[in-house]
This record gives C-alpha cells, sequence and structure tokens, in this order.
C-alpha cells in the first residue's frame, strides 16, 4: 500500500480506529507490568569496559546495510570525542565519555525495547516488536509524522530529510536479514575486542551479572536495560567508579553517576514506554478521521449561512425594486392625464434610463468591494 492510498482510506477507517484506540489503551492499562519479557529473543550486552572506540562496528554496521559512507572515514577516530547521535545514513555510532577523568566508550544504536514506544505511537502501524526481540519498521503507508522520533526515550530514530519525493524514518534493524541466515548483527562481528555479546536475552543477563560477581569493582552492579524503560534487546555494563563497585545490589539513581556520565538515561522507571504513549497518541487516529468531518461540517454551516443571507438580500432588493417599478408607473399614469402620452412617454424612457444607471453603478461598487 503506498502513502496515498492510505491517506485517502485512513478517513474511512478512522472510525474502526478510533473504537480500537479506546480498547487498547484499556488493554495497555490492564496489562501494566505483565508486558513480554522476551528473555528467549535475541539481545546484545554492550560491555563498555572493553570498548576501544575503534569504530569498528559503525563500518561493520554501514556494510552490512549498504549504507551511505560518512564524511570522515571510520578510520578517523576523532569523531568519537563529538556527541553525535544516530541518524538516517548512521543507524550506530561510537560516543567517548569522560567518566571520573577516564575515558569510556559507549555505542548507540536502537535499544529494541520490549514494548517500544515508537511502536504505540505510530499510528499507521510501520513498528512492530517481533518474538526474536527485533523492532522492524515498514514505511510502505508511513505518513512522515515522525510521531516515533518523539516518543522514543532513546532519541535514535532518524528521518530522511533530504529525500523529497518519498522520506522515511531509519533505524538499527538488528540486522535481521543475517540473523535469519544464521549470522551474526554486522557489528557483532565486526568488534575485535568481544565488547559485544550476542545471544538470548536470559543468558546475556546471567553473563552480565556473572562478569559482576567476578570483577568485584570493576563494574556498576546494575544491567542498563534489563528493566529500564520495560527492559531492552540491548543492554549496557558501565565500569564503577575508581574501580570501586558496590557488592550490593543497585538501582539507577544509585548508579547513575557512572551512567548518566554516559548519558544514559536513569530516570525511565521499569514501566513500558509504550503503556505512557497509548493513551496520549493513540488517538491520533480519531482525530484525522473526525477533524476533517468537524471543519467540513463548519464551513457548510457557514456557506449556508452565506446563501441564506444572501437570499435575504436578493428578496428586499426585488422588493424595492417591484416597489420602484410600481411607483414609476403610478407617476407615469398621473402624468398621461395632466399632459398627454407624448410627456409620459418621456418621462417613463427617462426614469428607465435613471434606474439602469443607478444599478449599474451599484453593481460597479460592489464589484469593487468584493475585489
Amino acid at each position: 500500500m503506498n502513502r496515498r492510498k492510505f491517506l485517502t482510506i485512513l478517513g474511512s477507517a478512522g472510525v474502526a480506529s478510533s473504537l480500537g484506540t479506546t480498547l487498547t489503551a484499556t488493554k495497555a492499562e490492564a496489562g501494566a507490568h505483565v508486558f513480554p519479557n522476551y528473555d528467549e529473543s535475541y539481545g546484545v550486552l554492550h560491555d563498555t569496559t572493553r570498548c576501544i572506540g575503534c569504530r569498528r562496528c559503525e563500518e561493520g554496521c554501514n556494510k552490512a546495510n549498504d549504507l551511505p559512507k560518512p564524511d570522515k572515514p571510520f578510520s578517523d577516530l576523532s569523531v568519537t570525542s563529538q556527541r553525535r547521535r544516530t541518524s538516517a545514513d548512521a543507524w550506530t555510532v561510537v560516543n567517548k565519555y569522560v567518566v571520573d577523568g577516564k575515558p569510556v566508550f559507549r555505542k548507540l544504536q536502537c535499544f529494541h525495547c520490549n514494548d517500544p514506544a515508537c511502536a504505540s505511537a505510530c499510528f499507521a502501524k510501520c513498528f512492530s516488536k517481533l518474538p526474536n526481540g527485533v523492532v522492524t519498521y515498514e514505511g510502505s503507508q508511513c505518513v512522515g509524522c515522525r510521531y516515533c522520533m518523539i516518543a522514543c526515550p532513546f532519541y535514535v530514530p532518524g528521518f530522511e530529510y533530504d529525500e523529497a519525493l518519498d522520506p522515511l524514518v531509519q533505524k538499527c534493524t538488528f540486522c535481521e536479514h543475517r540473523l535469519v541466515e544464521g549470522k551474526l548483527p554486522g557489528c557483532v562481528e565486526a568488534c575485535p575486542m568481544d565488547a559485544l555479546t550476542f545471544g538470548r536475552r536470559s543468558d546475556l543477563i546471567r553473563i552480565a551479572r556473572a562478569r559482576i560477581n567476578e570483577n568485584p569493582g570493576k563494574y556498576v552492579n546494575y544491567i542498563y536495560g534489563e528493566e529500564d524503560a520495560g527492559g531492552t534487546a540491548w543492554m549496557v555494563l558501565a565500569p564503577a567508579k575508581d574501580g570501586k563497585g558496590s557488592p550490593l545490589p543497585q538501582n539507577p539513581i544509585d548508579a547513575g553517576h557512572t551512567l548518566e556520565q554516559m548519558d544514559l538515561n536513569t530516570h525511565l522507571g521499569n514501566r513500558p514506554m509504550g503503556e505512557l504513549t497509548y493513551g496520549a497518541l493513540g488517538a491520533v487516529p480519531m482525530i484525522v478521521a473526525f477533524w476533517p468531518v468537524l471543519f467540513g461540517g463548519a464551513y457548510a454551516i457557514t456557506k449556508r449561512r452565506e446563501a441564506m443571507a444572501k437570499q435575504a438580500q436578493d428578496a428586499v432588493v426585488k422588493e424595492a425594486h417591484e416597489d420602484v417599478v410600481a411607483a414609476v408607473d403610478a407617476a407615469v399614469r398621473k402624468l398621461e392625464e395632466t399632459e398627454g402620452p407624448g410627456a409620459a412617454e418621456r418621462a417613463r424612457r427617462a426614469m428607465t434610463e435613471a434606474l439602469k444607471a443607478r444599478e449599474a453603478e451599484a453593481a460597479h461598487a460592489k464589484h469593487g468591494e468584493d475585489s
């Protein structure tokens, strides 16, 4: 289905969509904290203590997805010092952060949330969360509203602003085309430091906890993405402050000193972000469907009033014209009785010409007002 066809049928489908909105919002509210954990789906664990900022993952992503080459070659590591974010042409980027005076590198890409906010915000249903953990985007019916970009808590989706004819949203696809072939994601395969571990989400959580327990003081005792925003397929291990890890479980606020220095949002909570957007943005189909009807009705009422006012005005003009004609006839008959038929005919002709001239003048004045 192309975009034009989608917009054409959107209005007729709006009634059903608006009814479905209420059901969806109710379902989301009732399903709070019972969302699928996708424990057996795929995921990636990013161990930032192993990352050296080589940008090999960026290059691997670029090749695997046939993306445009960057302005600066992947061998130029100076770009990691800039606070970059993903875009339509760069689905993964590596940034350098300074944590307690030490450089730390972190890879940014779509987190492939368990309950993605982008999917709940998209009334065109372009996003889907698959059982294997991948959050997909299918843009054939995308209308370019970019609500997904606003809803994403990680600011991941990029938009093809330079594409004039059919701009689409672009983001990391988890290299799903490679997964179905039994291959690793391009970034994971390219990493030379084993900083990216691919596997089942439940296994990755066990691996992360084992690393924390077996290396006291090396890691913040918190797995970012295990529960943040309802849980994500991509998770992050961060270095402990000054090499002093906590032996006790930490929440994201306690670990926030390090995580926030790495630009990881520690205030998302563990509630799925989709639950927060279903109610607010789920009403969009109803608005799209009924606002044209509402404004169309208001326009029709206005035009009706204008037509009625014109009819009333025409009636008054007609009545006045008939009164004038009657008065002229009465005057001519009186003149004919007193002055004769010739005088009466001359008077009738003069009055008729005067009336025509007056009507022409009034019509010209009205035309000037309309202009």
